[in-house]
């Protein structure tokens, strides 16, 4: 699909909305171009603005008058919507909605101008269905329970793992498969320890608050007992955690859960963990790749149990190639009978750089369909079960244009996925491929450090690493104190 953007400064969310729906294409768009090939959408701003849109036999010409404000990027975004809804048929169930934030987004507009403004902005300017929109009240409802508990001095660690037994179909993040990195692992052990020590004394340095720690990866449990205990001692040793509210390992794969582990990880103060099935239909695990079978979960979870553990998630993901409805539907009844705390429901996304993309498994709207459906079973049982949706986000790519949400049971949301969708307050990053996201609590600005993406690399290069921690003093210093 060609776009040609004319006059304007709106390609990131004229782009977004074509990708909506234009899945599987490339879009290659065009900001100085004096002739145009079709397929074609032609956005331009001039004395009015103007959409064409020529796509097989579809014509379509739309104006609307400018305002000279920033509501030109939406009018002309809905111009471009709802020509492309008559094209395709197709009502995404967020509307033209593309952000990964969509509560915050909510919860802003509702800030602005009250509820009824909130509600009416996400249907009659946004498009959102009666049943988006919903669950956006509901959610948005329990993150601000949370997110006021959260004070203006507080922090959140974030602890990366970059390795893996196996890569996933479906998986697009930066991690290291042990049988290639392996060798990695200790040395890597070795610094993220260092790291975390250099961080504490930063936030002890500046008088943060820690309030939750989220160890994730990749897989957190691709460690040793002993590396592990290292890493959380790190933690317990270096930071002040006085006013901790949680701590949280992801034990994903269950195929590297043992009571070694767990016990390492239960002693060393974590609180909550997750274990993920994704699906319990063992053709649909070891289609998109997963190294572990549905007893070895089962397993995993009573393992867990028996050793304490009050509070675990469960993962699953709706849109599975290979898996149907009636699949998934017995897949969430059966963790629903496990009783976890969290259950997190995920719809496929189909990122560029996951194998299931490279191999060109192509998003299909009889899959769209399908995951709409897995959603609204999940919604309706998990509501009658009594969980509650406490965060929601959205991804590039995702099947059906739909959501991930995470349920708990009340009082058992996951503090830490809060704050970072909603970008409450500063998360400080330490490992491999980790982001540190420093907020500035009088201004709401924020500024992003990377620390190095492949172990080679941040083992290669931490004496630069370790240096870049130096850019939170100096944004504390102008932005916050």
């Amino acid at each position: 699909m060609n776009l040609y953007i004319i006059n304007n400064s709106f390609r990131y969310e004229l782009e977004n909305v074509t990708r909506l729906f234009f899945p599987n294409e490339k879009i290659n768009v065009c900001e100085a171009c004096d002739s145009f090939v079709k397929p074609y959408i032609i956005a331009e701003s001039g004395e009015r603005l103007s959409l064409k849109v020529e796509i097989n036999d579809f014509s379509r010409e739309q104006y609307a008058d400018k305002t000279d404000t920033q509501e030109d990027e939406r009018l002309l975004c809905e111009l471009l919507y709802k020509a492309l809804c008559d094209y395709s048929g197709v009502t995404p169930p967020w509307g033209m909605l593309t952000g990964v934030r969509p509560i915050k987004f909510y919860r802003q507009l509702k800030n602005d101008g009250g509820e009824s403004f909130a509600d009416n902005s996400f249907l009659e300017k946004y498009f959102v269905s009666p049943e988006k929109l919903s669950i956006a009240k509901r959610t948005e409802v329990v993150e601000k329970r949370v997110i006021d508990l959260s004070s203006s001095n507080s922090f959140s660690l974030y602890i990366g793992i970059p390795f893996c037994p196996s890569r996933c179909r479906y998986c697009s993040f930066v991690q290291s498969s042990v049988e290639r990195s392996g060798h990695l692992i200790e040395p890597y052990t070795k610094l993220l320890c260092d790291e975390i020590k250099a961080t504490a004394k930063i936030a002890s340095d500046l008088g943060l608050k820690l309030e939750t720690v989220y160890m994730g990866g990749g897989t957190p449990t691709t460690l040793s007992p002993g590396q592990l205990k290292a890493v959380l001692s790190a933690v317990n040793d270096s930071f002040d955690t006085s006013s901790l509210r949680e701590f949280t390992v992801e034990a994903g794969r269950p195929d590297t859960v043992d009571r070694d582990k767990l016990i390492s990880i239960k002693e060393n103060r974590v609180d909550r963990i997750s274990i993920n099935p994704q699906t319990l239909i063992d053709p649909v695990l070891e289609n998109i790749g997963r190294k572990h079978n549905t007893a070895q979960f089962f397993g995993a979870y009573r393992l867990a149990r028996e050793i304490g553990f009050k509070s675990i998630n469960a993962d699953l993901i709706a849109g599975l190639p290979g898996d149907s409805f009636e699949g998934f539907c017995y897949s969430l009844d059966n963790v629903i009978k496990l009783c976890p705390e969290c259950i997190t429901v995920h719809t496929l996304s189909m990122k560029r750089s996951s194998s299931l993309t490279q191999d060109g498994t192509p998003i299909e709207r009889k899959n769209a369909e399908e995951a709409a459906k897995m959603l609204e079973y999940s919604n309706l049982r998990l509501s009658e079960t009594g969980y509650i949706p406490y965060y929601l986000y959205r991804q590039t790519r995702m099947v059906g244009n739909l959501e991930n949400t995470g349920w708990a049971k009340p009082a058992h949301e996951s503090l830490y996925n809060i704050y970072v969708m909603d970008e409450t307050h500063t998360i400080l990053g330490v490992g491999a491929g980790a982001v540190t996201k420093l907020k500035s609590p009088r201004t709401g600005y924020l500024k992003r450090i990377f620390n190095y993406k492949y172990p080679y690399e941040y083992i290669g290069r931490f004496a630069d690493l370790l240096d870049r921690k130096n850019e939170i003093y100096t944004f504390y210093k102008k932005y916050v104190f």
